[in-house]
């Protein structure tokens, strides 16, 4: 494939993240993110126990969810159209510059962005989370806790990545979406809708398994098979402790197979239908 370069990949990433670092609108929803999670100090003053520890887990765990899906969407729509609406695209492809390594550049972009976004909130997190086991565990008022703890910090990054893998998808839709759309806010509402649709993908999946054969088990199967499932990815539940077991490593690695599967899917949708795209 000579018309793909990865140095062209990296370049055109490397740009796209110092860009996306540099918009207020990231930079606002990162301050945000951050004072959110960071604000589940205040709950220490309330005599939740362990409980405690579980609220703070699932509010942190929810905001790096409902913010990285909002910057997966609005960032890539923006970077993508401002690519177009200031002709750097035409630039930029009138060198030997090919479509896919566009794409390609773009989406890997965006994701050392929300890589770097996952990472911090992750961190924080952690930090927050062992911060208040160790004031819980110095207090002895609770006998659940043993010497090491409760918690198990590695599946903060577990879910992290999980979720870094959720945003990938989501952006690669977005692109798709881009590809073919002639503004910016159609392609936000419609990456909206979008992950909505796969967040409840699930139900789908129940109701072909509950419908008789036919024509309209065979419509709803074929939905629930072009949109991706996200609850496949939302494991924070079965996470931290270490009263409950920590995700199969063979889980994991299907997952990563299974998004994988639907970016490359994705993206030579995008391709497609950006090729006959005029600039």
């Amino acid at each position: 494939m000579n018309f793909i370069s990865l140095q062209q990949v990296g370049w055109i990433a490397g740009n796209t993240f110092l860009e996306a670092v540099r918009q207020k609108f990231f930079n606002s929803v990162l301050l945000i993110a951050v004072a959110l999670v960071a604000s589940s100090n205040f709950f220490q003053q309330f005599d939740f126990g362990t409980s405690e520890l579980k609220f703070i887990a699932d509010f942190g765990f929810g905001a790096l969810f409902f913010f990285g899906s909002i910057l997966s969407i609005t960032v890539t729509t923006q970077l993508f159209f401002n690519e177009i609406e200031n002709r750097t695209a035409l630039t930029m492809l009138a060198k030997p510059v090919h479509k896919v390594s566009f794409l390609f550049g773009k989406w890997a972009g965006v994701q050392l962005l929300m890589l770097a976004f996952v990472a911090l909130l992750c961190a924080l997190l952690a930090v927050i989370l062992y911060w208040r086991e160790t004031s819980l565990m110095a207090e002895q008022r609770y006998e659940i806790f043993s010497e090491e703890g409760i918690l198990r910090y590695s599946d903060i990054a577990l879910f992290g990545f999980l979720q870094w893998l959720k945003f990938g998808l989501l952006s690669a839709i977005t692109l798709f979406i881009a590809s073919f759309s002639n503004t910016s806010i159609y392609t936000m509402i419609v990456g909206f809708c979008a992950l909505v649709v796969c967040q409840l993908q699930y139900i789908a999946r129940d109701a072909y398994a509950e419908m008789d054969q036919g024509l309209g088990r065979l419509l709803v199967q074929g939905i629930g098979l072009a949109f991706p499932n996200f609850q496949l990815f939302n494991v924070g539940d079965q996470l931290l402790f270490l009263t409950e077991e920590t995700l199969p490593a063979g889980i994991t690695v299907r997952m990563a197979l299974y998004a994988g599967i639907y970016v490359a899917a994705f993206m030579l949708l995008a391709l497609a239908s950006f090729r006959h795209r005029e600039i």
